[in-house]
């Protein structure tokens, strides 16, 4: 880590079509060998899955929604503590918890066999917006797994 100065964040240029930094990010994260064209096509196609399944316009709202419900708040970080490893819960930044939110959607989505890459996006993005499936699962064993170490709150630092 260099202790020189902090490296500044970038915010991604805002994709063609939404005109959205956010749709941006998620397709960025798709993408896979830089192949932005097939990312983005991916992207666009479930977005209209998703407003298809759900009825209502927007796609932009819609992927808000879903990350709503699958943001999460807090995690655990290890502490070592005088010989002894605690799990410290922690709150999460802003920018962490996107990331979380995208990276668990795009690897829940990834895991479903069977049906393109396309369609499985979409249903994972239906899932979080109706607050069901894998990945709003996932937030809350972690917030579960935050709750039952509040005792050890007092060693964050």
């Amino acid at each position: 880590m260099s202790r020189r100065r902090r490296a500044e964040k970038r915010v991604p240029d805002p994709d063609p079509r939404y005109n959205s930094p956010l749709v941006s990010c998620l397709i960025n994260m798709v993408m896979r060998e830089g192949k932005k064209s097939l990312a983005q096509l991916i992207v666009y196609r479930a977005f209209e899955r998703v407003a298809e399944k759900l009825g209502k316009g927007d796609p932009i709202d819609l992927i808000l929604g879903a990350l709503e419900n699958i943001r999460p708040r807090l995690e655990v970080k290890s502490r070592r503590v005088g010989g002894a490893t605690y799990q410290v819960p922690v709150e999460i930044s802003f920018e962490r918890q996107q990331s979380l939110a995208f990276r668990w959607l795009i690897d829940a989505a990834r895991k479903r066999n069977g049906i393109p890459f396309t369609e499985a996006l979409a249903l994972e993005i239906v899932d979080a917006y109706n607050n069901t499936g894998v990945v709003v699962k996932k937030r809350q064993d972690t917030h579960r797994m935050a709750r039952a170490n509040r005792a050890f709150v007092h060693l964050r630092w």
